[in-house]
């Protein structure tokens, strides 16, 4: 997609490693996110959507946190083919709740940073190197595979957190996992910090950064071209605070920008989006990348123009790689080809003169701020179909009086074969009052009676368009339909029955 010179770039200017390792913390750092709180229910039904993603590692939780959280490890340990991983500090207790959870790996810390020596451990560096060692070496005693994290190794000494990395891999330590625990980190830095600790550790580098400056999903990347090993990463970027490293933007930019396959079907990263947001609660926004409903939504004229002829010119990858559609919005910025191509779909034939019209509404709307959906398009398109070919009678003007004290009153101008007539008429709102004026003022062409009406609004919200539907007869027993859309309920009425008089005349004329 990027061309023969980008590829051999790439392969000249990365140390990528020989397998990069998904590592997927969605039920435990995800499930850290404020108000999530998953049942193990839930938690099993998220572990065997990432498992049939194909995800290596899967984070099930934190054991000694509480029994549930146990049996829930336990449980997902058994029903999935990915490795599951257990979280615990560097303390007996924590550990022996991996094992109660029959868990083989686990994911161990403690933090290194001054911050958190002085503040929140009260340890000095010797006391905090012994108790990760001690950590480390009871899990591989007792069988376990072992990651360790430096807390907030980001903002930790480099020297001191080399020597707590040569400790920990003295004792065993099978991954070395980096947390930007606060997410302070930038891609420049991300590269230095990673290439150094490459160059002196054979243990696997695995990354953990977090989003606070919108940077989490950029500093992976960034480690994983300078040879980390494994990423952490959530469903939708999910965690504390602003959150993590998103395994959709992480996988979908390996595969189609670097070209790198890491194993991850990603046709079903929409379907675990929305899910995992439906679950927790944590809807992504629009414009999220990958997943968000506008990913490959387009409106503008232009955009839709060139998407039609190919989507490559407004569209990094197809919508189908993630499992997503593509969708052309209508609205103030819709040009005819869009509004051509919406009609096509819905398989709409219309004329000219009447395509015309609905382009002319559909951006008068949308000088309203209001966006049109495709139900509100399919509505205004077959009202244009079915409206009357002639229009004897038309609408000239309309004044409402309405109110708590006062009777409902209308005051309604039509125009009839060329010749204006006005008048006034009260009724029980202001629909029935129009109607009843209207009424009165053809009563010299014919009698009316409303047999149906049906008012529908087309989509939710207080500004929803209204669709109306009526049935009027004559008194020669003719009768014929009426239908109008409008985001003017009134408005609506009144059209919708001036179609249908108008039918209702053309019939009476036809049979003179």
């Amino acid at each position: 997609m990027y061309g023969n010179d980008m590829e051999t770039l790439k392969k000249e200017n990365m140390n990528l490693a020989d397998k990069i390792y998904i590592f997927d913390t969605t039920l435990r750092d995800g499930e850290q996110a404020p108000g999530v709180a998953l049942t193990v229910d839930e938690k099993i039904q998220i572990a065997q959507k990432l498992d049939k993603l194909g995800v290596d590692k899967l984070e099930a939780g934190f054991p000694a946190s509480s029994k549930g959280e146990v049996m829930a490890c336990s449980q997902i340990n058994d029903l999935i083919d990915a490795t599951t991983v257990g979280l615990a500090r560097t303390v007996k207790k924590d550990i022996d709740a991996v094992l109660d959870a029959n868990l083989d790996y686990m994911h161990t810390f403690i933090g290194t940073s001054p911050l958190h020596r002085d503040y929140k451990l009260k340890m000095d560096k010797e006391t905090i190197i012994q108790t990760a060692v001690e950590g480390v070496e009871y899990g591989k005693d007792h069988g376990l595979t072992v990651e360790f994290s430096a807390e907030d190794a980001t903002r930790t000494e480099r020297d001191f957190l080399i020597d707590v990395y040569e400790a920990v891999v003295d004792a065993g330590a099978d991954f070395l996992n980096v947390p930007d625990t606060v997410g302070v980190l930038t891609p420049v830095v991300t590269r230095e910090l990673i290439s150094d600790l490459k160059s002196k550790f054979k243990t696997p580098i695995s990354v953990h950064f977090h989003n606070d400056f919108g940077l989490a999903t950029a500093n992976t990347l960034t480690a994983i071209e300078n040879g980390a090993n494994q990423a952490h990463v959530t469903i939708n970027g999910i965690g504390e605070r602003t959150g993590n490293s998103s395994l959709e933007e992480l996988a979908v930019t390996l595969k189609a920008v670097y070209g790198i396959d890491i194993g991850i079907d990603t046709t079903q990263l929409y379907n675990i989006s929305e899910f995992v947001g439906r679950i927790t609660g944590i809807k992504m926004p629009v414009n999220k990348p990958i997943v968000g409903d506008n990913a490959f939504a387009h409106e503008s004229g232009i955009h839709v123009h060139g998407i039609l002829n190919n989507a490559l010119t407004y569209e990094p990858i197809s919508p189908e790689l993630v499992g997503h559609s593509r969708r052309i919005v209508i609205g103030k910025h819709t040009g005819a080809n869009a509004l051509k191509s919406k009609l096509d779909e819905y398989h709409i034939e219309l004329d000219d003169e009447q395509f015309q019209r609905v382009f002319n509404q559909i951006k008068a709307l949308g000088d309203k701020g209001k966006t049109i959906t495709d139900s509100d398009l399919k509505a205004i398109a077959v009202t244009e179909l079915s409206t009357a070919k002639e229009t004897p009678i038309k609408l000239k003007g309309l004044g409402l009086l309405s109110g708590a004290i006062v009777s409902p009153t209308a005051t309604v101008k039509l125009e009839i074969d060329g010749e204006e007539k006005e008048t006034s008429a009260t009724g029980v709102g202001p629909v029935d009052a129009a109607l009843n004026a209207i009424k009165s003022l053809i009563s010299d062409e014919m009698d009316v009676e409303l047999e149906e009406y049906n008012l529908e609004a087309i989509t939710g919200g207080t500004d929803a368009l209204a669709e109306v539907f009526v049935i009027t007869s004559d008194s020669n027993c003719n009768k014929s339909t009426g239908r109008a859309t409008n985001d003017d309920i009134v408005m609506a009425s009144i059209e919708a029955v001036l179609d249908s008089i108008n039918k209702l005349l053309l019939i009476q004329r036809a049979n003179e």
